[in-house]
């Protein structure tokens, strides 16, 4: 059984600069606890098995939808289900806490250069 330990945000968003490189910071059942630069726009993609929460911890993120455009900011969240297609944006850099399943690949359906099969654990 791993040791139970209090993890610090801000300590660990110190630790790593790099954009749209999520990190694994925690896991619960079978989920990541990710956390994640974002700065200038990604990708629209979708998840086609998994729902993923994104929650703003600092700045300010814009979710795209097919049909609307959502603003997040610090302590707001966003579940966005399976099989939605999105693109997030970030006009200056947002520090973002990510809620997904271990299977969760973060370019979705796209395969593309910021496609990552292996992520980091802070």
């Amino acid at each position: 059984m791993p040791p139970v330990e209090k993890v610090n945000l801000a300590e660990k968003f110190r630790l790593f600069n790099d954009h749209w490189s999520p990190k694994i910071a925690g896991e619960i059942n079978e989920s990541y606890v990710k956390l994640v630069k974002l700065k200038g726009e990604f990708v629209w993609h979708q998840h086609e098995a998994e729902d993923e929460l994104f929650l703003v911890v600092q700045g300010r993120l814009l979710i795209k939808l097919r049909d609307r455009d959502l603003w997040l900011n610090p302590g707001e969240f966003v579940v966005i289900p399976r099989g939605v297609e999105h693109l997030p944006v970030a006009e200056e850099e947002v520090s973002v806490m990510l809620f997904e399943p271990k299977s969760t690949l973060n370019t979705g359906n796209v395969q593309n250069e910021r496609t990552l099969t292996e992520l980091e654990r802070i």
